[in-house]
């Protein structure tokens, strides 16, 4: 049987199309192999033994050591301001000047009356004394003598009336100059020249601040206070010689470097609004670094140096039941692991449960580890050369 050349074509084109077909089916029903996922790199660091301290902290706020309100307490024009806004100022350095004239006119005015009772006075002590010798002349009355120690006494009063009057004019007349009360740092002023201030109240000028030293106010709860307290009757500190207490003061920004102060004030009990008690502290402030109202971290030692274990601040996982961390174990799963903590101590956390020297804490990648998966750790190291 012969076939022709379009049957021949026929055929073959079938075969490819069964051919095509059942490969098609084949690989539909082939189950396809799964793509493996490469585990996540880590590093991890063992937990290093170091000299800890145990702090309480809490933020705190500074607070100016001492602050004055300036005020215009005499009635007037604003004449003169003696002062750029928000520069150091000197104890006893002029600061304003308001419309003294009349002040001062009122001064010499009672002086005057002072020197014109004087002068009186010494008529009536001389005639006084020219009436008693008179009379011992027999050459008049004695009514005449007593008029004229009348008048001598009557003077006498009046002078120290006469004096107090000028007293109170040289100190109305004082007010006339603003003088700053203590050395410190001023703001800027809130009245400007020409202006009418004293009429009816007080005119507040503007406010000086002394903030070398500088307070820095804090509250510690009670727990925190009772710990306090204990460590400090275990070192014999009590009320009396508080002060020896250092406090350890960090800005915000840089918490790793402490600035000591002093324990200044304690309150004399808990707030029961906020079952808090207010503690201040006296910080030296000779390069202005801290101003009033920063908010401050304020450290007290409860303890002398113990060795602990330590591991990276941010190795250190928190949740509602508390903090922990991650560690690979042998091999090389993830673990959540439970810790108790310590001490500070620079950009690292003591341990005090938990943890052993032996055991892989995960301090890079972290947000890549999860809890039972596999990971695949690229450097381990100590807590020292992490910081590194």
């Amino acid at each position: 049987m012969k076939w022709n050349q379009a049957q021949l074509r026929k055929i073959i084109l079938i075969g490819l199309i069964s051919i095509l077909l059942l490969y098609l089916l084949f690989s539909l029903f082939k189950k396809p192999k799964p793509l493996e996922i490469p585990p996540p790199v880590v590093q991890v660091a063992h937990p290093q033994t170091q000299e800890v301290v145990e702090y309480v902290t809490q933020t705190g706020t500074t607070v100016a050591y001492q602050s004055v309100n300036l005020v215009a307490r005499v009635e007037g024009y604003l004449e003169k301001i003696s002062f750029k806004d928000g520069s150091f100022v000197k104890k006893g350095q002029e600061l304003f000047i308001i419309q003294p004239e009349p002040y001062a006119e009122q001064l010499k005015a009672a002086q005057a009356t002072v020197a014109a009772q004087k002068a009186i006075d010494a008529y009536n002590k001389s005639e006084y004394a020219r009436q008693q010798r008179m009379y011992k002349q027999n050459a008049t009355s004695l009514n005449e003598v007593e008029k004229w120690l009348a008048r001598t006494q009557e003077m006498t009063a009046e002078i120290e009336k006469a004096t107090a009057n000028a007293v109170n004019a040289s100190i109305t007349y004082s007010y006339t100059h603003v003088l700053a009360p203590f050395a410190g740092r001023i703001g800027r002023h809130l009245v400007d020249l020409g202006n009418l201030v004293g009429k009816g109240e007080a005119t507040t000028l503007a406010t000086l601040e002394q903030i070398d030293p500088i307070y820095v106010y804090f509250n510690l709860n009670e727990l925190d206070l009772i710990k306090l307290r204990a460590a400090a009757r275990a070192k014999g500190i009590n009320s009396e010689n508080h002060p020896q207490v250092p406090v350890y003061v960090s800005l915000q920004n840089d918490p790793n470097k402490s600035y000591q102060a002093t324990l200044d004030f304690v309150n004399t009990g808990l707030n029961a609004a906020t079952g808090t008690m207010e503690l201040r502290a006296l910080l030296p402030n000779k390069d202005y670094l801290f101003l009033p109202g920063f908010f401050v971290q304020a450290r007290i030692a409860l303890s002398a140096p113990q060795k602990q274990l330590t591991i990276p601040n941010s190795a250190i996982l928190y949740d509602q039941i508390g903090p922990y961390v991650y560690k690979a174990d042998d091999n090389e799963k993830v673990v959540l692991q439970r810790i108790t903590l310590g001490g500070i101590a620079a950009d690292r956390r003591a341990v005090t449960q938990g943890l052993k020297d032996t055991d892989r804490v995960i301090v890079d990648g972290i947000q890549n580890a999860s809890v039972g998966n596999k990971v695949r750790i690229q450097k381990e190291t100590t807590a020292n050369e992490k910081k590194a």
